[in-house]
């Protein structure tokens, strides 16, 4: 695996889910072979702690609002894991590669997790239940195309989550211009009923 974007491109969809991050990996690794996944993400304890979490992850990130909070739980792993995994792929390089790539890790992940908390407000604001599904679906096709690409295709991993992010920043900045437009409209229609 190309270390760089190996782990920009894990940190970024452990950010998104970081528990399909981990899973996935560590399947390709044990079943599959694949090189540079890090022995410690194949153990088989890790690969049960991840199965049953990203479970539990799957049902609840289709639940509007209920998403919510558990993307707020999740600010603080999503992130941690990114670094791990980062600190995990760089493997026996020198100390400050390895603080390196846990920061670029760590670094995505938070950009990306924002990105998702974000966005799935935004979609909870949305009138019908479906939206919350679809794009959960989504997420998760997403990260393990991603997940699949760092493993076998790193480079191309990179161009994607990359342009995911950049494209992620974009779409909350614009949501967030119109959910303020949308709770100014709302006062004023208020001040003007009183």
């Amino acid at each position: 695996m190309e270390l760089l974007p190996a782990v920009f491109s894990s940190g970024w969809a452990s950010g998104v889910n970081a528990y399909l991050v981990v899973l996935g990996l560590g399947l390709y690794g044990r079943l599959l072979g694949a090189e540079g996944v890090p022995e410690a993400l194949m153990r088989t304890d890790v690969l049960v702690a991840a199965g049953a979490m990203y479970a539990i992850e799957f049902i609840i990130d289709k639940i509007p609002y209920v998403d919510s909070v558990w993307d707020s739980i999740s600010t603080a792993i999503r992130p941690t894991v990114g670094a791990i995994i980062g600190l995990l792929i760089a493997g026996d390089a020198s100390s400050v590669e390895q603080a390196t790539m846990a920061a670029v890790g760590g670094g995505s992940a938070l950009a990306s997790h924002l990105v998702k908390a974000g966005i799935r407000l935004a979609v909870n604001g949305s009138p019908e239940p479906v939206s919350n599904s679809v794009v959960s679906v989504g997420e998760d096709v997403t990260v393990a195309g991603v997940v699949t690409l760092v493993v076998y295709h790193p480079w191309w991993a990179l161009g994607i989550s990359a342009t995911l992010l950049v494209l992620g920043v974009i779409a909350v900045l614009l949501l967030m211009r119109w959910v303020r437009r949308g709770w100014r409209r709302r006062r004023e229609r208020r001040a003007a009923m009183a």
